[in-house]
């Protein structure tokens, strides 16, 4: 099964403020986020990982994907830089790519880190999958809500945990006009 999520920062104490997520310490964040993973990916998933994976950590980027189960995919975010530099930690991946066409039980969808206006197929009934915007309440992040088919899959949107494309969706129902990030740890189920 194709599972996504895009913007986990592990080990980046300055998005536990800037997404207002219920963690007291990079620490918390790191095992709860950890725990919900593999407790929702197999290890024959495939985890499409849609930009910004970890940004300033202790550990380094193989540590987390050592970690983490699924057949992992990159799909580049602004946050990779470190990651794209390390060899051992692209070890993990089977492909890394700045964007991809999935096609998912007879659904097109175009995924990319960064938010598009247009994308491929979206006068054909295809959907977007990004992230970048956090769950923040920006002019882009608006703009997107008002795209139908356009898909929020930061960390903060999907619960913290890679979801598969049914998933998703319900998610971003919940999420949609709403703009509220889950602020306890007791609601990330």
């Amino acid at each position: 099964m194709d599972k996504f999520i895009a913007d986990a920062h592990f080990g980046h104490f300055g998005v536990i403020e800037f997404d207002d997520r219920p963690f007291s310490s990079v620490e918390e964040m790191d095992d709860a986020m950890i725990k919900l993973w593999n407790e929702n990916v197999y290890y024959d998933d495939n985890v499409w990982i849609v930009g910004d994976f970890c940004y300033h950590s202790a550990e380094p980027p193989e540590w987390y994907l050592s970690k983490l189960r699924g057949v992992k995919h990159l799909i580049v975010g602004n946050h990779d830089i470190s990651l794209l530099k390390n060899k051992k930690a692209l070890g993990y991946f089977e492909d890394v790519k700045q964007s991809i066409v999935l096609n998912l039980n007879g659904q097109m969808v175009h995924i990319c880190h960064f938010p598009m206006a247009e994308w491929n197929g979206m006068y054909h009934g295809w959907w977007h999958m990004y992230g970048h915007l956090h769950n923040s309440n920006n002019e882009a992040q608006q703009f997107m809500l008002r795209k139908e088919r356009a898909l929020n899959i930061s960390a903060c949107v999907l619960r913290y945990t890679p979801r598969d494309f049914n998933s998703v969706i319900q998610r971003n129902k919940e999420w949609r006009g709403s703009l509220v990030g889950v602020h306890d740890v007791a609601e990330i189920r």
